[in-house]
């Protein structure tokens, strides 16, 4: 690895879901992170007929595409294989074979190079992601929201991760979708519900907001899925304007329940650190793409003196900048891995804060991820 004074250089790999994604990031003294690269290749299209993403297609997809990616994402920052100081790959949590294809890769490049390589738990990409774009310092507070995971994170720096809240049943990601299904609209669900959301009449329908009120920071969406089905049977068939009116009152919802449960974790923020002279709340996932929950969130920091970030959408959804830049903060915090990264195994289930009990009656995603 270069001196401290020296500019490091990553080549970032993220396999694992439906994305095939490369980057080239670097850090420069003086200047800050730089992002050289950041390609994606999207595989929406092959999955768009089953309705979601399939395992085996998604790891076909990523070994035919991988090489390309990588090799458009080098040439765009102008940076050969022997210019980089070490390759990063997601190596959890996500679809095992797709982990399998990027950490492999990933591998093969750091040993045919005798680069360092780093291996990168993909939800530590989204925490850190705000830090790319902003001058944020740690601790600060993350609604982490992408297709699986739903979590209040308390960040407090490279590999140091407090677990407040995680979800019992759905994750939000997946409620979106799940509406998505039972008002027929195509894959991907959340953008979709998005869009005839805003043409929506939000007060139709009376749709619960989950645990709204309780003490506990956590987060429950299965029940407002069945109120979605319930409200849908009922008018059965659905006309455009019924399914308008249904995907905005379910948007309403989901923004007023994220409001009550993120503003109690901003209070409690507050209690932990009073003497911090900047708070700030960062939304991080492919959900954090909507605009409606962004206008909220923006909201809520205001009232309570937060400062909110989020990442642009390109940042929010699977990318492999965000992999790029969490090995560069891990490297140039000096953390050492657990084990040697070339024996590192594909994890499906990788919590960020692993000392977290499991939630009582949490599904497995909510229990584990």
């Amino acid at each position: 690895m270069r001196p401290d004074h020296a500019e490091i250089r990553v080549l970032g790999i993220e396999t694992s879901c439906d994305e095939t994604a490369a980057a080239v990031v670097s850090w420069v003294p003086g200047c800050g992170p730089l992002i050289r690269s950041n390609i994606v290749l999207s595989q929406i299209g092959e999955h768009a007929a089953f309705g979601g993403v399939v395992p085996e297609i998604a790891a076909r997809a990523h070994v035919e595409a991988l090489d390309g990616v990588i090799g458009a994402a080098l040439a765009e920052a102008e940076t050969t294989l022997g210019e980089v100081d070490a390759i990063a790959a997601t190596a959890g949590p996500g679809l095992i074979g797709g982990l399998l294809v990027g950490l492999m890769t990933a591998k093969a490049l750091a040993a045919a190079g005798g680069k360092p390589l780093v291996a990168v738990n993909h939800l530590e990409g989204h925490a850190l992601s705000a830090r790319l774009l902003e001058r944020l310092g740690f601790p600060y507070l993350m609604l982490l929201v992408s297709g699986g995971h739903t979590q209040i994170v308390l960040v407090k720096g490279p590999g140091d991760y407090e677990r407040w809240a995680s979800t019992i049943d759905d994750a939000l990601g997946e409620a979106f979708d799940k509406t998505a299904k039972l008002l027929g609209l195509p894959y991907p669900g959340g953008p979709n519900v998005e869009r005839v959301a805003a043409g929506g009449d939000a007060s139709r329908f009376d749709l619960p907001r989950p645990l709204k009120g309780e003490a506990r920071l956590d987060f429950s969406f299965s029940g407002l899925k069945t109120a979605v089905r319930q409200a849908a049977t009922a008018i059965a068939p659905l006309g455009e304007g019924d399914v308008a009116d249904i995907a905005a009152s379910f948007q309403r919802a989901i923004v007023e329940t994220l409001d009550d449960r993120v503003g109690r974790s901003l209070q409690r923020f507050r209690e932990r650190f009073p003497d911090a002279a900047q708070p700030a709340l960062v939304v991080a996932g492919g959900v954090a793409a909507n605009a409606a929950i962004r206008e909220a969130l923006e909201n809520l920091c205001r009232r309570n003196g937060f400062t909110f970030l989020a990442p642009p959408p390109e940042l929010c959804t699977d990318n492999a900048a965000m992999i790029a830049w969490a090995a560069i903060e891990r490297l140039r915090a000096g953390i050492d891995p657990a084990e040697d990264p070339m024996l590192t195994a594909p994890r499906s289930r990788w919590p960020l804060d692993e000392t977290a009990a499991p939630l009582i009656g949490a599904g497995k995603r909510g229990a584990k991820a």
